[in-house]
């Protein structure tokens, strides 16, 4: 009975951030001319927060839930975009993917640093996921696709660090009011035993 409690709860958990990941494109989309079909959207900032909360099995099936659903054809991108196009053909496809491993290294290295979650450590940990991962997949693809040189494509996508280091941040700070109200939500190491002297007395 518990183990179905469980099972249910870490769906129903799993279906509430796919749902948010939706719902942060419900603002739109800013597009800026110089970084073409890549647009601004809070969507990066709904799967930092599923691998900051959720950890990297529960955040990345939510992440996997959200994109399965858009590649259907549900218009659940920012700007009411979906369907294979975006995941295949356009030039913000590697973005698109990178979320997957992003938000899993944020919930593997959230792990780690629990059960204290500092804040310092949870800005690195959802920058090395929430932004080096997907700016290391996004960036060659867009290259790619735009027949641009890999230093043309990274440059044109600086305009994006400011928006993006404040997800971060807003995720760490987010992620430790909800860690230190509602621990467990993600399994952490566990605790090495602690070495029992023995001895004789006399």
């Amino acid at each position: 009975m518990a183990s179905r409690r469980s099972t249910a709860r870490d769906l129903a958990q799993i279906a509430i951030f796919a749902a948010l990941i939706a719902a942060f494109g419900l603002p739109g989309t800013i597009n800026l001319p110089f970084a073409e079909g890549v647009p601004i959207t809070l969507q990066t900032l709904g799967v930092m927060l599923a691998g900051a909360i959720l950890g990297a099995r529960k955040g990345f099936l939510a992440v996997l839930t959200f994109e399965v659903l858009t590649f259907a054809g549900l218009p659940l991108l920012a700007g009411g975009r979906g369907g294979p196009h975006w995941f295949l053909s356009s030039v913000s496809t590697g973005f698109l993917w990178g979320w997957l491993p992003g938000v899993a290294l944020i919930g593997l290295l959230t792990g780690w640093i629990l059960p204290r979650y500092r804040l310092w450590l949870g800005i690195l940990v959802t920058a090395a996921g929430g932004m080096v991962v997907i700016y290391c997949i996004g960036i060659p693809v867009l290259a790619l696709k735009l027949h641009l040189s890999l230093a043309a494509a990274t440059h044109a996508n600086l305009a994006f660090l400011p928006g993006d280091a404040v997800k971060v941040v807003i995720t760490a700070l987010v992620a430790k009011q909800v860690h230190r109200s509602y621990p467990g939500l993600i399994r952490t190491r566990a605790p090495r035993p602690v070495a029992q002297r023995t001895g004789s007395v006399g």
